[in-house]
């Protein structure tokens, strides 16, 4: 399979310093192994965006020298893909409703299994869909972190595909998205480590290909906490993106470099860079 990776973000808010390290992780690895950096806009998630952010985004990743080989994938207008994913899930009893609030699940530890709803079918409201999650253990080679093992009944339970409000989880619209893109490596943060065996487990039921993935150190603040979008991390700059942009060169262990502008940068950084020399650990201090 020829290499053709992905950048993913989702429109909370503008473009910040943990989603520029991802963004350039997964671009540095596009590039060192000759292959292909595409964008995909993840948004399916109205209730959660803000207005403006998607466009601030894209006009902000080519200010960083980040540009992609076509132009983006926007999952609001892959709503029919879902669709009929979903009625595949369908159509093999794979999938069930569910009225189960968190309050409900919180009873017994917050996990659903083998199908079974604490809460009574509702008329009056629609339900969400689980995946009759099956009792096996999910095993890959992460190319940064290491083998990995989910036993997926025991620790993600019968995880939700499509949200009461008619919305496509993100598990779902990622596997047929990645499908539908050709990716062939996921490169992305250490947060999204625990979701990727449930997307390998929807692969695998779809009779999609399942891609390589890299899972990369998380960007934290000095209190460990995760810089992102929901944790009010500054936007970057783009009138400004030599500072940022070395930063998370060195975020992601490349050794300080210069370049009058952020393709030159760039071009520098893609000559040394080798994936696995990037920092073996879930997180560290941007």
């Amino acid at each position: 399979m020829s290499y053709r990776g992905r950048f993913a973000p989702s429109p909370t808010g503008s473009l910040h310093v943990g989603s520029l390290v991802a963004a350039l992780g997964s671009w540095l690895c596009a590039r060192r192994a000759g292959g292909e950096w595409l964008l995909r806009m993840e948004d399916i998630d109205p209730p959660r965006e803000v207005p403006g952010a998607a466009e601030d985004i894209l006009a902000a990743l080519p200010a960083f020298g980040l540009t992609a080989a076509a132009p983006p994938l926007w999952q609001s207008q892959r709503i029919p893909a879902y669709e009929a994913a979903f009625a595949q899930l369908q159509q093999a009893n794979l999938v069930f409703p569910c009225w189960c609030s968190r309050t409900q699940l919180a009873v017994d530890g917050g996990m659903h299994r083998d199908g079974r709803c604490v809460a009574r079918p509702d008329p009056a409201r629609e339900p969400a869909w689980r995946l009759r999650t099956p009792d096996i253990t999910i095993t890959f080679d992460d190319a940064l972190q290491g083998p990995q093992r989910q036993a997926l009944r025991e620790q993600a339970g019968d995880f939700i595909v499509r949200r009461a409000e008619g919305f496509y989880a993100y598990q779902l619209a990622c596997v047929v998205d990645d499908a539908f893109q050709g990716i062939s490596d996921v490169v992305r943060g250490s947060d999204l480590l625990d979701s990727t065996p449930r997307q390998i487990c929807l692969q695998r039921l779809l009779g999609l290909p399942t891609p390589r993935y890299l899972h990369l150190p998380l960007a934290l603040d000095a209190q460990g906490r995760k810089l992102s979008k929901s944790e009010g991390a500054c936007p970057v700059d783009p009138a400004q993106p030599l500072p940022a942009l070395q930063r998370a060169l060195r975020f992601l262990g490349l050794p300080a470099l210069s370049g009058a502008t952020p393709q030159a940068l760039l071009a520098a950084a893609a000559d040394i860079f080798r994936p696995h020399d990037l920092p073996q650990c879930s997180g560290l201090i941007f």
